[in-house]
């Protein structure tokens, strides 16, 4: 056997001592709205009771002081009017005026779009309350179809001023951005600040809506929604309903400008365009007092002007504080039960059995309602998820518009980029109470770290070192030919993540996590090639990787024997490195030079001209016993002006003068 669902404890109790509550009317995410019983003055009020989680908020508790104060300074016909404020034990309370009848978006999903007639008699009675308010200093900052009332007489309020402020105050709201996301100004999404003017951008969403039966800007997410707001312009409303005349084309892209300054100043000045354009279209407000008020109400409200809604119709994060005309009682509220009976009995002449057994189908529908959304599930907010790219003011703006505080705490990421979120708690799609916290974390990107110096290290060492600090190590290794051991780091270079220019790291540096890394190691030492042949110089250098060109430098050498390689040609001030082309120098041996030519010269005169010239001379040991004056040279060999190298020995013909 199910067990039944506990019934509202408020339903029948007395509050201070004054009100008696007879059923509930509507929940919205701040309080509910109960029928009541001014015992004193013997007159039926809304009663709206903050809701009891909340009631302990000092902040919340000053918001429904504030509404009480709001709309109390408020004497409007089309103002829902407040007739008292008060806390009884742990209950926190308005009483206000109660209105018989439905509301705007009753209207709306019961019509989908609205006649011309009906529009222009909604929207002058709510631009009349709202010029009333922005007079008397006050914006309302939450303007929606769920907050306008629509009686049974005709009569058209605005109510809900929970969200109102003074003018002159400090309107811009920093994290704490309220109201409702497909109603939200542009200033509200993109610099939280609100004044007449916010009213009027939601004015105008409202007749766009009542002109074509939907919202202008839809989509998955509140972010989504809000975005739209700040970057789009409302269409124009012909587009959806071709019947829409132009004026009111123009005023609603009117009210519906991004710039504030573009607007109307405030609801007065929206209020007389709206009756110059009554009277050029030629359709005025319908009447709501006297002889036509009740044929204005059924012209206004259609079916919904003979009879009474279903219990309660609210939506996560709602608030309007009349929303359908009355819940059906728990058992305990006869008095509601007997109400509801009448007025079907007198608009729809139904009587017997089965106007019993419909009151009795809906007390029980009631039932579970109002606990589905007072204390189960239905009365909590799923904590919306988030476009990969979005940011914190960008969740901000969407948990604020379900009643949800956002706290913003930061990471450092290598995945994420700087200022996108990393993480959501309670995370995306958990149901949470208004008012509770949800902590947005933010990437801080990739951390800084501090590169020791690599020099002089292994390679795998050094990319070791390199990964422990969370850098990429590229794969592609420059080698150069050095003394250092092969594989021994002897550069490194950082390039940035994403942009920037590389930069030498082989002595350390700062880097962030997530950069490149890329490595210069030793190829070893270049191969020996001095005094071995060209052939066995040209395999010691292929087999290292080097390209030797075909042809060879070629040089005298006093020291290397022809044939044989002295070196390789120097390079430059560039490295050479694995693939790089070189080129062997070639011995010719030593340099020739000429002999001099000695002929004629005397035998002294002869070796000491070859011995200057860097030659050897010789001659017969005859000719040393005979003086010097009676020889003369009459040839040599090797002969005159003929090529050797330096130090040939020059054998002197030497013949005695007579």
């Amino acid at each position: 056997m199910s067990s039944r669902p506990p019934a509202d404890p408020l339903l029948g109790r007395l509050v201070d001592g004054r009100y008696r509550v007879r059923g509930r009317i509507a929940r919205g995410g701040m309080a509910t709205v109960y029928l009541a019983t001014d015992l004193r003055l013997e007159r039926r009020v809304a009663l709206k009771v903050m809701h009891h989680h909340l009631s302990d908020d000092d902040r919340f508790q000053s918001r429904f002081i504030q509404e009480a104060r709001a709309a109390a300074r408020l004497s409007d016909p089309h103002v829902v009017s407040v007739f008292d404020q008060g806390q009884d034990g742990e209950i926190a309370y308005l009483v206000m005026e109660y209105l018989a009848g439905i509301t705007l978006r009753d209207l709306l999903a019961e019509q989908t779009r609205l006649s011309l007639s009906q529009t222009i008699t909604i929207m002058d009675a709510v631009l009349s309350g709202l010029a009333s308010a922005h007079r008397a200093g006050f914006i309302h900052r939450d303007v929606k179809p769920e907050n306008v009332l629509l009686a049974e007489d005709g009569r058209v309020k605005i109510g809900d001023f929970g969200l109102a402020r003074a003018t002159s105050a400090n309107t811009a709201t920093g994290q704490q951005l309220l109201g409702t996301i497909a109603y939200l100004a542009p200033e509200l999404v993109t610099q939280g600040s609100a004044d007449a003017r916010t009213d009027i951008y939601a004015l105008g969403i409202m007749l766009y809506e009542m002109l074509t039966g939907a919202q202008p800007y839809t989509g998955e997410q509140p972010m989504q929604i809000a975005y739209q707001h700040a970057t789009e312009q409302v269409p124009r409303p012909s587009i959806r309903n071709p019947e829409v005349p132009e004026p009111l084309d123009e005023l609603v892209l009117w009210a519906t400008e991004r710039e504030p300054d573009e607007r109307p100043a405030d609801a007065q000045e929206m209020l007389d365009r709206l009756r110059e354009i009554e009277h050029q279209i030629g359709v005025h407000p319908l009447p709501t007092r006297g002889r036509l008020a009740a044929r204005a109400a059924e012209d206004l409200l259609g079916e919904n002007a003979t009879k009474l809604l279903a219990p309660e119709d609210d939506e996560p994060g709602a608030t309007a504080i009349l929303a359908p005309t009355l819940a059906v009682p728990g058992p305990t509220a006869s008095d509601q039960n007997a109400e509801r009976l009448r007025v079907r009995t007198r608009r729809r002449t139904v009587r017997g059995w089965w106007a019993a057994i419909i009151v009795l189908f809906l007390a029980l529908a009631a039932g579970g309602t109002g606990w589905w959304f007072g204390s189960g599930p239905g009365s909590m907010i799923v904590v919306p998820s988030f476009a990969e790219d979005a940011t914190f003011d960008d969740a901000a703006a969407a948990l604020t518009a379900l009643e949800l505080v956002p706290a913003e705490e930061s990471e450092t990421s290598i995945d994420v980029p700087a200022g996108r979120i990393l993480d959501v708690t309670p995370a995306s799609g958990t149901p949470v109470y208004p008012g509770q916290r949800v902590t947005i974390v933010t990437s801080l990107g990739p951390a800084a770290v501090e590169v020791e110096s690599l020099r002089g290290l292994p390679q795998d060492e050094a990319a070791d070192l390199a990964e422990e600090q969370r850098l990429r190590v590229a794969d592609d290794v420059s080698e150069r030919f050095d003394s250092a051991e092969a594989g021994t780091v002897l550069a490194a270079r950082v390039s940035p993540r994403g942009s920037g220019d590389p930069y030498a790291c082989g002595d350390g540096c700062s880097a962030h996590e997530g950069d490149a890394i890329a490595f210069t190691v030793s190829a070893g030492a270049v191969p020996d090639v001095e005094n071995v042949t060209v052939a066995e110089a040209r395999d010691r250098l292929e087999d290292v990787g080097l390209v030797v060109a075909d042809a060879t430098e070629q040089r005298y050498s006093d020291a290397i024997e022809e044939g044989r390689v002295i070196a390789l040609v120097d390079p430059g001030e560039q490295a050479l490195s694995p693939g790089d082309t070189v080129t062997l120098i070639e011995s010719l041996g030593p340099e020739p030079f000429p002999v001099p030519d000695v002929v004629g010269l005397t035998r002294d005169e002869a070796i000491a001209a070859l011995e200057n010239a860097g030659f050897v001379a010789d001659h017969s040991a005859l000719w040393s016993v005979f003086p010097n004056g009676l020889t003369t040279v009459t040839g040599t060999d090797p002969g005159p002006e003929s090529m050797h190298p330096l130090g040939t020995e020059i054998y002197l013909q030497i013949s005695a003068t007579g």
